[in-house]
């Protein structure tokens, strides 16, 4: 989808040509390189392509701008400890021409996102991403941010109950309330606070020409805490066969599986009326998910 299209009742209109004038205020050096809107399902920044090899992310909305300093400063410290490229940030942007935000500038970086349901090589995907889980969860987590997603599934109740209200009629209400109803009775994360990315969907990873991941981006949500949420790929992505091969990988207990797939679930279902008329890529992985979770009987 367009950058341009707003998703959010207090989104900024942000378009190239702003992009234009605040890298030709800021950065004189780009001055020249085309600037192209990137087609994406993200919802928090706006992404144009800045010349070959660069990227400039824009938050669309106050609440996603604290995330550009914190990539800034922590992304860095988070690649050279990684198995797969991640973000490289640039430069930073301050500011200016009628936008109020810090933005950024960051590597551009090669790859595809996958297409659900028809992945080339889904075990070997299904392996380099717990393994790409693991090396993260491994990092020390000393002075960490807390992760916008570690927080108890109790937390997401009220939410999760009113989307399940609105979506009745296009989804088993009924069972999606018994699963849910369920998950809320789930013992909660006991382990020791690690990293976790927080939004591993199809949007955010990058595949290689043969199939299997080749970076992950857009660590807006990032942190350290309950690394439960980092789960939900194997419903937003993998399929069901190989699903099994991604848990053995992060070594899931029941608990934690079911969690995860709890997590998954109620993003999906919050996500589906929020941006069912803005954002139809990002609502179609949604009703998958749904879907996937509600046929789902390996916990």
């Amino acid at each position: 989808m367009c950058a341009a299209v707003r998703m959010h009742p207090d989104e900024l209109d942000i378009d190239a040509a702003l992009v234009r004038r605040l890298i030709s205020a800021q950065f004189p050096q780009w001055v020249g390189l085309p600037v192209t809107p990137v087609a994406s399902t993200g919802t928090d920044n706006a992404m144009f392509r800045l010349g070959p090899e660069l990227a400039v992310r824009m938050p669309r909305m106050e609440w996603a701008a604290g995330d550009v300093g914190r990539e800034g400063h922590w992304l860095p410290r988070l690649a050279p400890q990684l198995p797969l490229p991640i973000p490289a940030p640039v430069a930073l942007g301050r500011p200016a021409a009628g936008y109020p935000w810090e933005w950024s500038v960051v590597r551009w970086l090669d790859g595809v996102n996958p297409a659900v349901g028809a992945l080339a090589a889904p075990e070997g995907l299904a392996r380099d991403l717990a393994g790409f889980v693991t090396a993260l969860r491994a990092v020390d987590p000393t002075g960490g941010p807390a992760a916008h997603r570690s927080v108890p599934l109790s937390s997401r109740d009220g939410a999760t109950r009113a989307a399940i209200a609105q979506l009745a009629g296009a989804i088993d209400a009924g069972a999606a309330t018994a699963l849910w109803d369920k998950a809320l009775r789930l013992p909660e994360y006991d382990g020791p606070p690690t990293w976790m990315h927080g939004d591993l969907t199809p949007g955010n990873l990058l595949l290689s020409r043969a199939g299997r991941l080749g970076a992950v981006i857009d660590f807006g949500l990032m942190g350290v805490g309950d690394p439960t949420a980092d789960l939900i790929a194997a419903w937003n992505l993998l399929p069901a066969a190989v699903r099994p091969v991604f848990r053995a990988g992060l070594d899931a207990d029941d608990a934690m599986w079911a969690r995860g797939r709890a997590w998954a679930f109620s993003i999906a279902l919050v996500t589906i009326p929020y941006y069912r008329h803005t954002n139809p890529g990002l609502t179609a992985n949604a009703r998958h998910v749904v879907r996937e979770v509600l046929a789902d009987r390996s916990v």
